[in-house]
């Protein structure tokens, strides 16, 4: 729009303020008087008009992506502001650009590109909070450590120079007047020099020691959930702009309809457990439904015998095979943390079935579930969780993803470890004998194939 205009007006400059409109001359007779037509140019429109004309997602993304080059730190609401339209000018200022509010579509490229570079350089991605369900963008290049508990979870870097905090507990008729008096003074010595208190949420930004910290929480009912954030000072030209996208992306009670789950794989990798020395295999309801066939690498084909939809448990049995190694299933004590074993999806490792081990976090959910962070690879689901000492834990199972709303994505799956009680009620139910016998639970993990149409 703009370039046409720009031609519209070189034009009127070129032939005076008036445009000539000549008739045709029939020869022999005498010309016909001029007659000239007025030629208005189009109403400029101003920024903000311009702004306003826009999608509701484009200006979302456009305020974000201002936010990401440290010109914006309002909040991200899609609105029409002054403080939109003068960040606008300062990026183009800043880029060699004439600051008119608006951007032409080279700058939006330019605008664009950059902050996908930033939100790269950092890691940023939507992550889900297993133990509440709150959705948070984390810069998981800055935090790479994560662990959670039952009062929620917490990000680091390595030197602890910056940590995402995220965290959750009851308290009898809270407001958001209430609960920002109370995080100003704690922990205590904290400067606050900035609040902003409306009643569904707060935000307090500060000092904090050394470090400099953001706070912004909100509550539902008696659960009140928080996320702060702290950084070193040196850091601040680094971190400042995170801050201002983690604050936007911050959903502490995700109330958008979930869209439901993607399409089952038509061929899809799990892990099995043996438990019995007759075929009995423990495995991973999901992975295990709708399946045409299901196989047992190097071991033939597998029934389904029974399932547990509550826990997302599945039985199934191989025949005639000889020289299993079932586990024990006698209960170990783990805690805070397990190790869980299982064989990633052959996509993972170029073709290959090798059984490996990862670390996780847990964090309670329900008397009988735990959240398990970080999740591990895909086709670890149905693999077992041990505790310190090598016993059996429970069951690691991998959720799949659900997309929530226009451009927001939780992760590619979050996890739960089903406890190692559950798992024997549940074989004792069907009939099973967990007759294991072996600690070595990689030679007691299979590969799991479901064939769908």
């Amino acid at each position: 729009m703009r370039s046409m205009l720009a031609a519209t007006l070189m034009l009127a400059a070129a032939t005076g303020a008036h445009a000539q409109m000549t008739a045709p001359q029939i020869p022999g007779t005498k010309p016909k008087p001029v007659q000239t037509v007025p030629v208005r140019p189009p109403a400029l429109q101003t920024a903000p008009e311009t702004a306003d004309a826009m999608a509701q997602a484009e200006r979302l993304s456009l305020q974000s992506d201002l936010a990401w080059v440290g010109q914006y730190n309002g909040a991200i609401t899609g609105d029409v502001s002054e403080r939109m339209v003068n960040a606008i000018k300062e990026y183009q200022k800043a880029t060699g650009g004439k600051p008119t509010g608006v951007l032409n579509p080279q700058e939006r490229s330019a605008l664009a590109e950059t902050a996908r570079r930033k939100q790269d350089s950092v890691g940023w991605k939507i992550v889900v909070e297993p133990t509440s369900g709150a959705r948070l963008g984390i810069p998981s290049k800055l935090v790479p450590q994560q662990a959670s508990d039952a009062n929620g979870s917490k990000w680091t870097s390595p030197t602890g120079t910056v940590q995402v905090v995220l965290s959750r507990r009851k308290e009898a008729n809270p407001t958001t007047a209430k609960l920002a008096d109370a995080e100003k003074k704690e922990p205590a010595g904290r400067k606050v020099d900035y609040t902003v208190v409306k009643p569904d949420f707060f935000v307090l930004s500060g000092l904090q020691g050394l470090k400099k910290f953001y706070v912004r929480g909100t509550f539902r009912g008696d659960e009140i959930r928080i996320m702060t954030i702290l950084y070193d000072q040196a850091l601040e030209n680094t971190v400042e702009p995170v801050v201002i996208a983690m604050s936007s992306a911050f959903n502490a009670f995700p109330s958008t309809p979930m869209a439901g789950p993607p399409p089952r794989k038509n061929v899809e990798y799990g892990t099995g457990i043996v438990v019995s020395d007759d075929g009995a295999i423990l495995a991973d309801r999901l992975v295990t439904d709708s399946c045409l066939a299901i196989t047992i690498a190097g071991l033939g084909s597998a029934d389904r015998l029974a399932e547990d939809k509550e826990h997302d448990l599945a039985l199934l049995h191989i025949y005639g095979a000889r020289g299993l190694k079932p586990l024990s299933l006698a209960s170990g004590a783990a805690k805070t943390s397990v190790d869980v074993i299982g064989i990633a999806d052959p996509q993972s490792q170029g073709g290959a079935a090798g059984v490996s081990s990862v670390k996780g976090a847990l964090a309670p959910v329900t008397s009988s579930d735990s959240g398990l962070s970080p999740p591990p690879a895909v086709g670890f689901s149905g693999g077992p969780a041990l505790d310190g000492d090598g016993k059996f834990a429970g069951v690691a199972l991998l959720k799949p993803a659900m997309v929530a709303g226009p451009g927001i994505a939780v992760p590619a799956s979050q996890a739960m470890m089903v406890s190692a009680e559950t798992v024997r009620d549940f074989l004792k139910a069907n009939g099973i004998t967990a007759n294991g016998s072996s600690t070595d639970a990689k030679a007691a993990v299979v590969r799991v194939i479901c064939v769908r149409k």
